[in-house]
């Protein structure tokens, strides 16, 4: 692959990195440059080039303003003690985003370009990546309609772009129990929706339950079936599991909830330390009981975003319900640390999950 066309900064223009031990916060950061791709009918992707981060000219009538077509997804880039920087399964999350863009009527992307594209992207700003323990450089392609038209359609043409911004830890309480509440009033996704796509659509869709949930004092929501109600789907903008017994837990890939990449880790590692997986169906009824009869050990999230998210307290229908009496369990912990572990190269990659950047 050739090198991209770079658009140099005016020096004077460059921001001012983040002090070492600054707190970064998530998602409020953003480095000097962007990698943009635009795709027109009739030609492809066309013009890729990286520029000075700035603002996105866009038309008022672009078609992701009125009509939402638009996927995007997150990644991490990780500097190890050697100074060296690393992806963590990369492919995954642009495999994942040509199956969103397919759900949205949007031309896919070459994935070996685009990976190899934000790889000359985190070079060119590879001073961002920070080296504090915990901290990272959160990675944002996103994929947006701007063709400018009215009327629900299919757009011509297509802007994807990569964002680049160091961060620290996700929750502001790090890796400790977080306390969600159960949605009754609201769903996520129904089957033949959007819910496996990792859309703006969803993301919307969620913010009056978690607003909801946030104003009762907790951190995220556990949401249930669209049709039922009764069987349990994804928590906040993570996928959820429950080690029950000897038994560790996780929803069915069945349409509705995210096909995340940490969860897919989760479970390799899981099973390759000889552990019973199982995915399955799972009522809340089922963890209640479990609950109730100390069958259940620990629950926990897991995503890009804060690795796992161990679960210390559920609230349904006005009921609290302590969970390892909230406390971070042993099986969430080991698989933080070997997660963690391998993402700053400080444990051994069995899986070849890391790909190196530079």
């Amino acid at each position: 692959m050739k090198e991209i066309p770079i658009i140099q900064a005016i020096p004077g223009a460059l921001k001012k990195k983040p002090e070492s031990g600054q707190p970064l916060g998530f998602g409020k950061i953003f480095t000097d440059y962007l990698f943009l791709l635009d795709y027109q009918k009739g030609k492809g992707w066309i013009n890729a080039r990286i520029e000075p981060y700035r603002p996105i000219p866009m038309d008022p009538a672009a078609l992701v303003l009125h009509y939402g077509q638009e996927v995007f997804e997150g990644l991490k880039a990780y500097r190890w003690p050697n100074g060296e920087i690393y992806l963590f399964r990369p492919r995954k999350n642009f495999e994942r985003m040509n199956r969103s863009a397919k759900r949205l009527c949007i031309p896919e992307l070459d994935v070996e370009f685009v990976l190899e594209a934000t790889k000359q992207l985190i070079r060119l700003e590879k001073d961002w990546v920070p080296s504090m323990p915990g901290s990272s450089l959160y990675i944002r392609p996103n994929l947006i309609a701007n063709e400018a038209a009215l009327g629900v359609q299919v757009s011509d043409q297509y802007l994807f772009y990569v964002m680049l911004g160091p961060v620290g830890a996700y929750y502001p309480q790090g890796f400790s129990p977080t306390q969600i509440y159960v949605s009754e009033k609201y769903i996520r996704a129904a089957r033949g929706g959007l819910g496996e796509a990792k859309t703006l659509a969803n993301y919307a869709h969620s913010l009056l339950a978690q607003e909801e949930a946030h104003e009762e004092g907790y951190n995220q929501v556990l949401w249930l079936d669209a049709i039922e109600r009764k069987y349990v789907e994804e928590v906040g903008t993570s996928n959820i599991l429950f080690y029950i017994g000897d038994e560790l837990v996780t929803p069915p890939l069945g349409g509705t909830i995210l096909p995340g990449i940490t969860r897919d880790s989760v479970l390799h590692l899981a099973r390759s330390w000889e552990m019973k997986v199982s995915e399955r169906m799972i009522s809340l009824d089922e963890v209640l009981r479990a609950l109730e009869t100390g069958k259940l050990k620990e629950a926990f999230a897991s995503g890009t975003a804060a690795v796992i998210s161990p679960v210390g307290k559920l609230n349904y229908k006005g009921r609290v319900h302590l969970i390892n009496e909230g406390k971070v369990g042993p099986l969430a912990q080991k698989l933080y640390d070997n997660i963690v572990g391998i993402q700053y190269g400080k444990i051994k990659d069995p899986f070849g999950w890391m790909d190196k950047v530079c």
